[in-house]
């Protein structure tokens, strides 16, 4: 027997085992009127109900519903009352700017787009056949409670559950396909290997659109766990939702970690979650002293895990082990530093270039409407197995676990974010007195690494780094902007005239053993 694996599955058991439980408590500080606390049995419903607004609205399966948005209990809806019904979720980073988010809805050709009231203002020139600011006005259009939706008579779980726009080594970012499958398989492991369960309580610390939550946003529901959500994210406000709300886990890049850290240090009593609560990091390799100061400072469990949003995202896991249980904070803080061992249905392997590549069940169907980048990026061997190019440089060790040491790929990861360096040096370029422009990431204690630019000026030409920082800022999201510029009399090229970015970087990493934060 075979039943698709579909993301239904999820909400369905919530609904059956805990419907009476409370599944998510929703941000009280928001511009939409918030949803206060959901039981299981309600979120199904508004699910049910939002599927069947957009039957209403004649949307078919198969079409594109995105979203702009802060977390909150109306996006996590969304992942089973879009996709639950055969139609596909675009989750969109309500941090970049108005032009990039038009280029996503226009690209992805979503039907139908909701944005967050807060945004009102600066999107409204990102249009969509039909359009709704989230609240009372898409609440009114899209919940049917007096209808059920039409059944998704033929689910399969190769189909695309959700778009989700990543920024890579071109300016436009691309839109990764995960289909049900993917995000299924991805949401198991990663709870398995979490030890989830409806004992836990689970703070949205990571936004619901990077890689959808990674894919707790559907552990939680499965398990019957209770989520927490946060809007903005703020160290002392954090430890107040732990203490209030017994939260046991969370997701969040290392930036958000320094952030409670820092505030833990003003804090007025006990930690709040000393003991009992774990939190896992990606984005960029968190530096061994603030593992070990989660550990000693903190009292919480650090995890780290690897992966892209191309592999929905998980690939490895660093846990803390039985056996390393006598060693020190610090000696197990060097330990968890690695990006982890192979999670569990994944196999690692790394090319004769230092590149590595991974193969699972959690690797994207392809990039929307990109075959050539598909081709690209998964290759099919001589024996026939497919392996998907991740761009980053890696070894694997002893044990089994697996290190980053370099990007392949120009992307810098800041805070969690993904910047293209080449739409950054696009933006330096566009300035009238910049020849040349290179853009790196360097280190940075508090974002893991950081935007820097490298420009030569046009002869004659004057230009200040602020000028240059303001000039970006006002044609890009700003956490992709550079927080520092060098005017510099030349840039380290090869013969044939190609950046050699690596030199550019070297001076800036040296002492450090990784060429990433």
């Amino acid at each position: 027997m075979k039943v698709p694996l579909t993301v239904s599955d999820f909400l369905d058991r919530a609904e059956l085992v805990y419907g009476d439980r409370v599944g998510i408590v929703d941000e009280p500080d928001q511009p939409a009127a918030s949803w206060d606390s959901l039981t299981w049995g309600e979120v199904a419903g508004r699910a049910r109900a939002q599927a069947a607004g957009l039957d209403a609205l004649g949307i078919g399966r198969g079409e594109r519903v995105a979203v702009v948005s802060h977390n909150a209990a109306r996006l996590y809806t969304g992942f089973w009352g879009v996709s639950g019904w055969g139609r596909i979720l675009v989750p969109i980073n309500f941090r970049l700017s108005a032009a990039e988010i038009s280029y996503i809805v226009e690209h992805s050709g979503a039907s139908v787009l909701l944005i967050d009231p807060e945004l009102e203002d600066s999107l409204k020139g990102v249009e969509a056949k039909h359009r709704f600011v989230i609240g009372a006005e898409a609440d009114e259009a899209l919940l049917r409670f007096d209808a059920e939706p039409e059944p998704w008579t033929e689910a399969d779980e190769d189909a695309t559950a959700t778009i989700n726009y990543t920024s890579g080594t071109t300016a436009r970012p691309k839109g990764v396909q995960l289909t049900h499958r993917n995000v299924w398989i991805n949401a198991t492991t990663f709870a398995m290997h979490m030890q989830v369960s409806d004992r836990d309580t689970y703070l949205h610390t990571l936004p619901m659109f990077h890689c959808n939550g990674w894919g707790m946003t559907y552990a939680m529901a499965g398990l019957g766990a209770t989520n927490v959500v946060i809007r903005k994210i703020d160290g002392a406000e954090i430890l107040r939702r732990v203490e209030q709300h017994g939260v046991t886990l969370m997701c969040c890049a290392p930036a958000v970690v320094a952030a409670v850290l820092d505030a833990a240090a003003e804090w007025d009593g006990p930690v709040p979650g000393a003991g009992t609560t774990r939190v896992v990091v990606a984005g960029a390799p968190p530096p061994t002293r603030t593992i070990e100061r989660v550990e000693t400072e903190l009292g919480w469990q650090l995890n780290q895990i690897y992966g892209l949003t191309e592999t929905s995202p998980l690939l490895t896991i660093s846990r803390p082990r039985a056996e390393w249980d006598e060693l020190s904070p610090g000696e197990r803080a060097v330990k968890l530093s690695r990006a982890g061992s192979p999670s569990l249905g994944t196999q690692i392997r790394i090319d004769a270039h230092g590149e590595i590549l991974a193969r699972s069940n959690t690797v994207m169907d392809g990039y929307w409407e990109q075959p050539d980048a598909t081709e690209a990026a998964i290759e099919v061997f001589d024996d026939g197995s497919s392996w998907f190019h991740t761009g980053d440089g890696g070894t694997m060790d002893d044990e089994g676990y697996l290190s980053i040491s370099d990007r392949k790929k120009d992307v810098i990861i800041t805070g969690g974010e993904n910047v293209s360096s080449i739409e950054v040096e696009d933006a330096l370029f566009s300035h009238p007195a910049v020849a040349e422009a290179a853009v790196i990431g360097v280190p940075s204690e508090r974002w893991g690494e950081t935007v820097k630019g490298l420009v030569v000026l046009a002869e004659g030409q004057t230009a200040t780094e602020a000028e240059l920082i303001e000039h970006c800022r006002g044609r890009l999201a700003h956490y992709k902007c550079p927080t520092s510029v060098e005017v510099r009399g030349e840039l380290a090229r090869t013969a044939t005239g190609k950046l050699q970015k690596f030199k550019l970087r070297t001076p800036y990493w040296e002492g450090q053993e990784k060429q990433v934060g």
